[in-house]
């Protein structure tokens, strides 16, 4: 028999960018949807969440919640079923879309926010290590949390997918943080008043019903050039599908809902992660359920740090992938580092940082189901996504402008929406919404970014994709 050794390092192999072979293909669909409800939880998520509220008033957060999670996380299911059927990394995924040269796009935009979102899992997770450190062990020092856990988030990458699901959330992790949630919301349940925060009206300032379900959106959308990194390990007969969208959309409603209900009890005062920890400590009786938290927050680095690497593989055959996850965790080391311990220092962009995130790859994946679930029926020939230089499929010098040009279309409508849409826009929706009867507070604002982004740019490739075939 194989030793534990031998097991783990089979596990960890790196197959690159072609299709992983039969033999790593172990992940089944509660493998699935263990590591994608671990992925929706954590401390940022309930953070993001409490920037709805109190603006919009709990229901209305609510529905906003749920919405877009159901959105983003049907999105998110779709393009792990094609990371499934094809068993390569994401980024790879473009290349018949977008052409070789061409998917280095998509490419170099995902490995930047995934550095940066390493940068800010790093910063929120030393913050408050910090802060519980001191409670604790009386140890306070930013700089000293931060290099304990960018060293052990490294260490959960470098072990790639198949061993973090098993060997990690399956048998500790997951469960872990699934407890400790619990607990706080129990705890939330049996000391809030939650009639009173049901019927608090909304302060407003925030732009809307659409706006707040755009803020939703944008975290299982920002998973959306990761998932086939992690599905591309389906075995056979599984698509991912039910485990990604269920996984996500549990662990997403719930935390999203749980930051809501934190800033409603009275107890977030400070409007960063330290300040939502402190509230959860004050909550749910203690540092120790922080740290149990902490513990979650490190799955959510490890696969910020993975794929990062991963998708730089989409370059060249030639980058390797363990050197690539220490050099990306180096860099968000160092952003980590330059925020330094000011629990507000990473929060000035944040928002901005996850609306533009929306307006990248909203359009972008409404261009590829266009492409991939209605032109070509759910399959890609092994030509379209390795062929090179003089090949049919390589395109307009690598090139495929009749995909591009869609995707820039959906990204100025997601920003014309968002933040420049015009007074007679704003008119407009109001006067269609009240000649069909419903009710307007759910469209004052507009109708957001993200639905309209998606639609112009999934109807604006379908005949262009006609005319590239």
């Amino acid at each position: 028999m194989a030793t534990l050794t031998e097991r783990l390092r089979d596990e960890a192999a790196d197959p690159g960018i072609r299709p992983a072979p039969p033999e790593a293909r172990r992940l089944g669909s509660l493998d699935f949807g263990v590591l994608w409800g671990d992925l929706s939880i954590g401390i940022l998520v309930a953070f993001t969440g409490a920037l709805l509220v109190p603006a919009l008033g709990f229901p209305m957060a609510l529905l906003a919640i749920v919405v877009g999670s159901v959105i983003g996380c049907a999105l998110l299911g779709l393009v792990g079923v094609a990371g499934a059927r094809e068993g390569v990394p994401g980024m790879v995924l473009f290349r018949p879309l977008l052409g070789i040269r061409g998917s280095y796009l998509p490419t170099v935009l995902n490995v930047v926010q995934l550095v940066g979102w390493t940068a800010f899992e790093l910063w929120a997770m030393a913050v408050i290590a910090a802060r519980v450190g001191g409670d604790l062990l009386g140890l306070r020092s930013y700089a000293f949390w931060l290099v304990v856990v960018s060293l052990l988030c490294t260490a959960l990458a470098l072990g790639g997918p198949v061993v973090v699901v098993r060997r990690w959330m399956e048998r500790f992790g997951a469960w872990v943080v699934a407890g400790v949630g619990l607990w706080i919301t129990i705890a939330l349940f049996a000391g809030g008043d939650l009639g009173g925060f049901w019927s608090r009206p909304g302060t407003g300032g925030f732009p809307g019903f659409w706006q707040g379900v755009d803020l939703v959106i944008v975290m299982p959308v920002s998973w959306l050039p990761l998932v086939a990194d992690y599905s591309r390990f389906a075995r056979a007969g599984v698509s991912s599908f039910a485990g990604t969208f269920t996984g996500y959309l549990l662990g997403n409603v719930w935390f999203y809902a749980l930051g809501a209900l934190l800033v409603l009890a009275g107890g977030f005062s400070e409007a960063t992660p330290a300040g939502l920890a402190s509230a959860i400590a004050s909550v749910a009786g203690g540092a120790v359920v922080l740290v149990a938290l902490l513990v979650g927050e490190t799955d959510q680095a490890f696969a910020d740090i993975y794929s990062a690497a991963v998708s730089a593989q989409n370059f060249s055959p030639r980058i390797r992938q363990r050197p690539t996850i220490l050099v990306v965790a180096l860099a968000g080391f160092g952003i980590a580092l330059a925020l330094g311990n000011d629990p507000a220092g990473g929060l000035g962009t944040y928002e901005y940082f996850l609306f533009l995130l929306g307006s990248v790859f909203v359009p972008l994946y409404g261009v590829f189901v266009a492409d991939y679930f209605v032109r070509r029926r759910r399959r890609f020939a092994e030509a379209d996504l390795f062929a090179g230089r003089g090949s049919a499929n390589w395109g307009a010098g690598g090139f495929r402008l009749g995909a591009i040009a869609p995707w820039l279309l959906g990204f100025s409508v997601y920003h014309w929406c968002g933040a420049l849409a015009p007074a007679w826009w704003m008119e407009g929706v109001r006067s269609a919404v009240e000649a069909v009867g419903l009710p307007y507070p759910l469209f004052e604002g507009s109708f957001g970014a993200s639905i309209p982004s998606f639609a112009a740019a999934f109807l604006v490739a379908l005949p262009l994709s006609r005319v590239r075939r």
